[in-house]
């Protein structure tokens, strides 16, 4: 990959903080655009502007068009069978909710559902809503040396079990789950199977055939593409049976003063005016991912990784955490006797952008016993260079706190 090529196509990053040129490392936050993203976008306001689904102009019928491309190109990204079992969401944590409520329904008293202590909130919240409405027990299988404890969620699935969700990679510790493993675990006990991909489908190339998953999420914003659009895959026969979770205009088929009946697949789970012009930026920004290709940005990725982890820890009194070997580019720390927000906030004074807090994990940092950490996150267009001035930053919050 030619990392500067990449890096001119991003606006945001050809600009200055301070005077200084601005280095992303908070992209599992989210990431920046590239201009043809933002030109898909611009391009759909300025020329063709209209809602979908709704009229026979030429105007909404090119919308529509464009609409449904991009969930055609969003099922052969990840290898689905096909657009139907595409459905656009706001986000993961919208899919995740979508999936809890739906699916959820279709429980029992008595059931229970296993996730991980490596959860996101976005998988452990709606679960814990669920279980407010019926009599379900959730379950977490243990974290062993920063990964997915296999025996202990063997051990905690069993006929009861009906539902498995877990993180295909965490966004604290960059862990990547053996899902295809967990999947046949589900299966033999008759379990449906969901995946929270929102921090490995910008990573590493998603294919929902060989992971068996039932149902998986993901997000647009953290893989190129604009905020406001995520995905939510589905078996097509599981979601024929699940009921929806939004209701209102154009996931229905017909509507009486009785009764209504929904629209066909994936319209079923899509109600009111979708996010168009999301879907038109996330499609071109798959376009993107193609053209450099999933293993040419995890091989990117791996490269900065094995650098950052050698890089910084020849720094005294730096705590690292996470799993050894590959993960996807997310280099936890603390710096001893300084604050977190505090690293974040030097860092921040030389166009250093990390993040800091408990990252929506808080079950995972008490797990860990540590109230925030600070956490630099890599993508495709990130260089050795850039890691190099975090660790110089990192040098001078040392000082400043005379440590």
């Amino acid at each position: 990959m030619n990392i500067e090529k990449i890096r001119s196509d991003f606006p945001l990053l050809l600009q200055k903080h301070n005077g200084k040129k601005i280095k992303y490392l908070d992209n599992a936050a989210t990431t920046q655009k590239p201009k043809q993203v933002i030109n898909a976008i611009k391009k759909y306001y300025e020329k063709y502007n209209a809602n979908v689904h709704r009229g026979i102009n030429f105007l909404s019928q090119k919308a529509t068009e464009k609409f449904e491309d991009a969930h055609e190109k969003t099922a052969e990204f990840i290898n689905a069978k096909n657009y139907k079992e595409i459905i656009f969401t706001n986000n993961t944590t919208e899919a995740m909710n979508t999936i809890a409520y739906s699916l959820g329904s279709m429980l029992k008293n008595g059931d229970e559902i296993l996730l991980t202590k490596m959860e996101h909130h976005a998988n452990i919240v709606p679960w814990q809503e669920l279980a407010k409405r019926k009599k379900i027990k959730i379950r977490f299988a243990n974290i062993k040396n920063g990964k997915l404890d296999m025996e202990d969620l063997k051990e905690k699935t069993n006929s009861k079990t009906k539902i498995i969700s877990v993180t295909m990679a965490s966004n604290i510790l960059g862990t990547i789950n053996p899902v295809e493993k967990i999947s046949k675990i589900a299966k033999e006990q008759g379990a449906y199977f969901v995946v929270d991909a929102a921090q490995a489908a910008p990573h590493t190339k998603i294919n929902v055939k060989k992971i068996n998953a039932d149902l998986l999420a993901f997000s647009g914003h953290k893989m190129l593409g604009p905020t406001g659009i995520g995905v939510l895959y589905g078996k097509s026969e599981l979601l024929e049976k699940m009921p929806p979770f939004l209701t209102g205009g154009d996931m229905i088929s017909t509507v009486t003063l009785k009764q209504s009946r929904w629209n066909k697949l994936p319209w079923k789970f899509e109600a009111g005016t979708p996010n168009i012009a999301g879907a038109i930026g996330f499609d071109a920004a798959l376009d993107y991912l193609k053209k450099i290709k999933m293993e040419n940005i995890e091989a990117h990725e791996q490269k900065l990784m094995n650098y950052a982890e050698k890089r910084i820890k020849e720094i005294k009194g730096i705590e690292t955490y996470g799993p050894k070997g590959p993960k996807t580019g997310i280099l936890p720390f603390n710096i001893k006797g300084i604050h977190a927000h505090d690293v974040a906030g030097i860092l921040d004074e030389d166009a250093i952008a990390i993040r800091s807090g408990n990252h929506c994990a808080q079950p995972l940092m008490q797990e860990m016993n540590i109230e925030s950490l600070a956490r630099a996150s890599f993508y495709i267009y990130n260089t050795i260079e850039e890691i190099d001035s975090m660790a110089i930053g990192i040098e001078k919050a040392k000082k400043i706190f005379g440590i």
